[in-house]
């Protein structure tokens, strides 16, 4: 066994722990608090284990959990980034990938440079994979917000517009049918 691969690897996974320390606005569906971006990103590759059969093509269910439990490491570094928030993309997207450079450079190679490819592919969204990826990021906490009475759209006083805008292009893209679902559940929502 390679004592300096082990290390780096324990060093990372150590470092990842802190992921669980990142609260994000989305409660539990039970309401008792928020979720964390570790167990946004378990319940994530969940939906990818269980849902694949919806995406738009032909998906690997296997590299697509691998994106959804890699997404939002960056956090760890620059935070969680809403999607009600006001805050610029183009700031918010040049700080999570110098976090992902120095993240995944914490493993060995090609180790690190493997992982480092496959966030960034999930950040372009262009492969089936990543669209498919991507679409379940929104779905998660469309859903969350459905079933707790309207969460964090309550808390920042998201419009129906806004949900069919800010979540609909991209679970249309990557999974149509989950999208036909959704809009359905949000015109319920928002007519009670």
């Amino acid at each position: 066994m390679e004592l300096a691969k082990l290390e780096k690897q324990l060093s990372f996974l150590r470092e990842i722990d802190r992921l669980k320390s990142v609260v994000r606005q989305s409660p539990l569906l039970d309401k008792s608090r928020k979720e964390n971006s570790a167990e946004h990103s378990w319940h994530l590759a969940m939906y990818a284990l269980l849902l694949s059969e919806y995406a738009c093509g032909p998906v690997n269910a296997h590299r697509v959990m691998q994106m959804l439990l890699l997404h939002d490491i960056v956090e760890i570094d620059v935070g969680d980034f809403p999607i009600h928030g006001g805050s610029s993309k183009e700031v918010h997207a040049e700080q999570e990938a110098r976090a992902a450079v120095r993240l995944f450079g914490l493993l060995p190679q090609p180790q690190g440079d493997e992982l480092l490819a496959l966030w960034q592919e999930f950040e372009c969204g262009e492969t089936e994979d990543a669209k498919f990826a991507k679409a379940l990021d929104r779905f998660q906490p469309l859903l969350i917000n459905i079933h707790t009475g309207g969460g964090t759209w309550t808390e920042n006083g998201v419009s129906m517009e806004q949900v069919f805008s800010r979540y609909g292009p991209v679970i249309q893209r990557g999974a149509p049918l989950l999208w036909s679902a959704c809009e359905q559940w949000v015109t319920q929502h928002f007519a009670q």
